[in-house]
């Protein structure tokens, strides 16, 4: 029978565990079966008892999933630090967004915002708040368009047909995205910069294969995906 490694992952590493999953199943036998979300959804996906093997989730939950004796003490490997981004839709111009008053005026001129979850998505929380700050929160409501995570935002924003659209999420999950483009960073003020990091689960069924997955994302081989992929050096 074929092994599975299981892994609930935050979808800011989807982008980095896809490619990377035949050669592993070409070098282990093992088949990686993921499932990417929210990490607030992935978290509790957990908790209530899902089989996983290897969990992919922001170092904050991760450190308080040690605690709590979910994953394995030790077992944590960072992948990298990944910045939150604005994104428009491929061939459409870039609006500036590194001040206050330009990602402003971006968002107020946009037919749409795209964005994750933002009750258990990291960006997507973020992102509300930057709204509530910059006092457009109300005024932009009807425009919003939540998803479960910042890759299936981005694919529906790719998908529109409607011009105009501006969308917010964790960098890996924009240029990992076919159809939509990088504009820029958050300005400074707003600046959210998060670590992923990678752990094993204490009732892990293939914790050495978990284990082999996490040195292959971490590892020296997959520094050229990782860096392409928006996962910046910890």
């Amino acid at each position: 029978m074929t092994k599975k490694l299981r892994l609930l992952s935050g979808g800011a590493a989807q982008g980095l565990v896809t490619p990377l999953r035949d050669r592993f199943q070409a070098e282990s036998g093992c088949v990686v079966q993921g499932t990417f979300g929210a990490v607030g959804a992935m978290r509790d996906k957990l908790l209530a008892g899902e089989p996983c093997d290897l969990v992919i989730l922001t170092q904050a939950i991760i450190d308080q999933l040690a605690t709590d004796g979910h994953v394995v003490r030790g077992s944590d490997v960072p992948l990298g630090v990944v910045m939150t981004g604005i994104a428009v839709k491929s061939g459409e111009p870039a609006p500036r967004v590194d001040s206050a008053a330009s990602l402003k005026a971006a968002l107020l001129a946009a037919t749409g915002i795209y964005l994750p979850d933002p009750q258990k998505a990291t960006a997507g929380i973020h992102f509300v708040k930057v709204l509530e700050k910059l006092g457009i929160a109300g005024e932009l409501a009807p425009r919003l368009h939540p998803f479960p995570n910042g890759a299936a935002a981005m694919h529906a924003m790719a998908q529109s047909a409607q011009a105009g659209l501006i969308g917010c999420t964790q960098v890996t999950e924009i240029l990992f995205a076919p159809g939509v483009d990088l504009a820029g960073l958050l300005p400074k003020e707003f600046e959210l910069a998060t670590v992923y990091t990678a752990a094993v689960c204490t009732k892990a069924a293939e914790p050495d294969a978990a284990r082999e997955f996490i040195r292959l994302m971490a590892g020296a081989d997959a520094a050229e995906l990782r860096a392409k992929g928006g996962f910046e050096k910890v």
